[in-house]
């Protein structure tokens, strides 16, 4: 095994590296010695055909990293110059196979950096046809260190901010099931306004894909939820776009459980299940100040197969022609205007399933 680790990483010298790192100030000469290793590290992911050792020589990498300011600031630099090279590179090989292997590895080795001066080469890759690729770039720019130094200094990043957003933004539609949650996180966690825009994007995105009977994986919707009543526990400004989101998803929800259950496969009844009952029991006595144990009318009507309950929880909770629903009241919204102009109080109602859009 050792044998195996030294050979497989032999490649990329770290000796100069290593005695670089240590020293408190730095001159050009170090300098340098930091572009050579970064272009090194980074040829070798680009030009290798062992696949098997490309995780070694990105873990290289990735502990070659320092807090040093000088050490830090050219090794930022270096990384974008040759990640950036790479994958041109990879665009000229003649294999597909390896274009996508090489691509990958560098969105991978882009995630683990969790770099902000790097972001801009994931978000060049978010409109690759491969899904994959597609898949990696979304995470290299959502995940968690990224996010955590975009809320370090909203001010200074709100420029970058945006500039992810309206990335995402472009994803939404044909975002995959994989990569919509990471979207949710990054849209709930970001502490910038633009962010719960995006947040409403998505959550539209969804409330549409309900009333055309076209949503897959229903489960992504319980992340949507905790997201919006997040940030409505938060006081932001807007809370009501955010509550009439939250109040339309979770009411085509329950719609579709009702209106489907005569055609919805095992699975989809599952799902949608575990959303509305989630739902119910984390937040809905939180939004309305309720005692917890009184968040149990939608689970004892779905295990009692109890349409009629369901439904009349649904009005009590989300609203009816008759009357606002005990959400709207409490957290003073409204699902938008009539036709007449008049605020409507009630969510919409799901519309019938087409023929051609009932799941089989």
């Amino acid at each position: 095994m050792v044998l195996w680790l030294s050979s497989a990483c032999e490649a990329v010298e770290t000796k100069a590296i290593d005695a670089v790192r240590d020293k408190a100030v730095l001159d050009s000469e170090d300098l340098q010695i930091i572009d050579d290793f970064v272009g090194q590290a980074v040829a070798e992911l680009v030009q290798t055909t062992d696949f098997t050792s490309v995780s070694l020589t990105r873990s290289v990498i990735l502990r070659k990293r320092s807090n040093q300011p000088q050490y830090a600031a050219q090794f930022s630099s270096s990384a974008r110059k040759y990640i950036s090279l790479g994958f041109e590179q990879a665009l000229e090989l003649n294999s597909e196979r390896r274009q996508f292997r090489v691509m990958l590895n560098l969105l991978i080795l882009l995630d683990g950096l969790e770099d902000l001066q790097l972001v801009d080469l994931a978000i060049e890759r978010l409109n690759d046809a491969n899904t994959s690729i597609r898949y990696w770039a979304v995470h290299s720019i959502t995940n968690a260190g990224i996010t955590e130094q975009l809320n370090s200094d909203p001010v200074s990043n709100v420029k970058l901010v945006v500039r992810i957003v309206q990335a995402l933004e472009k994803q939404i539609d044909g975002c995959s099931p994989e990569a919509l949650p990471m979207m949710v996180a990054f849209a709930g966690a970001v502490k910038v306004s633009q962010a719960e825009d995006l947040l409403l994007r998505i959550a539209d995105m969804r409330i549409k894909k309900y009333a055309e009977w076209g949503v897959e994986n229903a489960l992504v919707d319980a992340t949507i939820l905790e997201a919006l009543f997040n940030k409505m526990s938060s006081g932001r400004v807007g809370g009501g776009a955010v509550a009439r989101r939250f109040a339309q998803l979770y009411s085509y929800a329950i719609q579709r459980y009702y209106m489907g259950r005569d055609f919805l496969t095992e699975s989809q009844r599952q799902q949608l299940i575990s959303v509305l009952v989630e739902t119910e029991s984390l937040y809905i006595s939180k939004l309305l100040g309720e005692p917890p144990q009184l968040a149990v009318r939608i689970r004892r009507a779905i295990e009692r197969d109890d349409y009629t309950a369901l439904l009349l929880e649904h009005n009590r909770l989300l609203g009816d022609k008759t009357r606002a629903g005990q959400m709207g009241l409490k957290l003073n919204f409204d699902y938008g205007e009539n036709s007449d102009g008049t605020k409507r109080i009630e969510p919409l109602a799901l519309p019938r399933p087409p023929s051609d859009k009932l799941d089989k």
